[in-house]
């Protein structure tokens, strides 16, 4: 039950800040593996506490932060939340989002960083005070934005 909960609660932070909807399943690929110091499940409370050094991989993804909490329904370990703060970092091929914090809602299907939040993709940069990724419609909202693009001609 627990292995069945780190695989989703991982593949819910993971593959929608990246991907859209529709190509979730299709992008998929190999299992996913979480480690850290202390893993504090609560059963009672249906939270997965991950804390010191968090990594979780697929064959394709690396998210790292200092502690992922994750909040679970009781039916079968759904999540429905995944706050991840400390150091956050998303990696997939040369794309890579940094923040002090990340929270991923699943209901609302979107994922809000925040603490000096910064997409990079190469030379290209977008930051903010907030960047709030949807999910659905893969769109994302950056506010007090700042963007950083070079050309081809640039590098």
């Amino acid at each position: 039950m627990l292995k069945r909960l780190l695989t989703i609660s991982v593949l819910f932070l993971a593959l929608p800040l990246l991907l859209n909807a529709e190509d979730q399943k299709a992008r998929i690929k190999g299992p996913i593996n979480i480690t850290s110091e202390t893993l504090t499940a609560d059963n009672k409370a249906h939270t997965a506490l991950f804390e010191n050094n968090v990594v979780a991989k697929t064959t394709d993804l690396t998210i790292h932060s200092d502690k992922m909490l994750v909040y679970y329904k009781e039916d079968g370990g759904t999540v429905t939340k995944i706050e991840a703060t400390g150091n956050v970092k998303v990696l997939r091929e040369s794309r890579i989002i940094t923040s002090k914090s990340a929270i991923y809602y699943a209901d609302e299907e979107k994922v809000i960083f925040t603490g000096e939040p910064r997409a990079m993709d190469g030379d290209n940069v977008v930051s903010g005070t907030k960047i709030t990724y949807f999910m659905g419609n893969d769109r994302f909202q950056v506010e007090n934005s700042k963007v950083i693009l070079k050309s081809k001609k640039d590098r």
